[in-house]
């Protein structure tokens, strides 16, 4: 019993409307593997949890009262730079992808996906890897396309040739375990690989490396695969 507690995946759900939140504890608690820890009903009570109970994966939603998702992101990151947050929402607007995604936020949800997907997502974000809706995914790809990268992205510290191989890898949407079988590595040494990574480009998510390494012609858009990337 006590080992299977210790594989549970811990996750937290921030969103305003009541029915919301009850629904998708529903469809998580059907998973041995998933339990969810608290709810949250605005960004400020998200962020005070996510603080206190340090749960592994954090469910947010953008448009909630106080502080909405994308400052909620921020703080999460800022208390909590080890759970991953998941974004699920009825928004696809611009502005939101890209601001949360910059926030630290290791996925993007829409509230159509299926309930497999939203379980998978989670699970996903959990084990480091980022997942991003398709229709979210076009749009992180035609706004890198045309991006230049930031004062402090051009300066961040070089990658490695074999960060970049990491790097590429994850732009492609393998796993930790799935790039260390191509490269012929253990899983702990991409997740320190990965690591560095993030800590060069000062980035919080893999989503958010791939852009960087986009944008500073680090990686190529032909290492995305377009429809497998993220």
């Amino acid at each position: 019993m006590s080992s299977e507690t210790q594989k549970q995946i811990r996750v937290l759900l921030a969103d305003d409307h009541t029915m919301v939140r009850e629904g998708t504890r529903r469809i998580l608690e059907r998973e041995p593997d998933l339990k969810v820890v608290a709810e949250a009903g605005d960004g400020r009570e998200t962020v005070a949890l996510v603080e206190q109970l340090q749960p592994d994966v954090a469910l947010v939603d953008i448009s909630m009262p106080v502080m909405n998702g994308i400052e909620a992101t921020r703080g999460i990151k800022r208390v909590a730079p080890r759970t991953a947050v998941l974004i699920l929402t009825a928004y696809e607007d611009d502005d939101y992808v890209f601001a949360v995604l910059e926030a630290g936020a290791a996925g993007y949800l829409l509230k159509n996906a299926r309930s497999s997907e939203l379980i998978d997502a989670v699970r996903k974000v959990y084990s480091g890897e980022s997942v991003l809706h398709p229709a979210i995914a076009k749009k992180v790809l035609a706004r890198v396309r045309q991006t230049a990268p930031t004062a402090a992205e051009a300066q961040a510290e070089s990658l490695t040739d074999r960060e970049i191989d990491v790097l590429r890898l994850a732009a492609r949407g393998l796993s930790n375990r799935q790039i260390a079988q191509e490269l012929t590595l253990s899983p702990r040494t991409v997740q320190a690989h990965m690591g560095n990574i993030f800590g060069k480009l000062q980035v919080a998510s893999r989503t958010e490396a791939v852009m960087v390494g986009l944008r500073r012609r680090l990686i190529s858009l032909e290492d995305t695969e377009e429809e497998e990337w993220l």
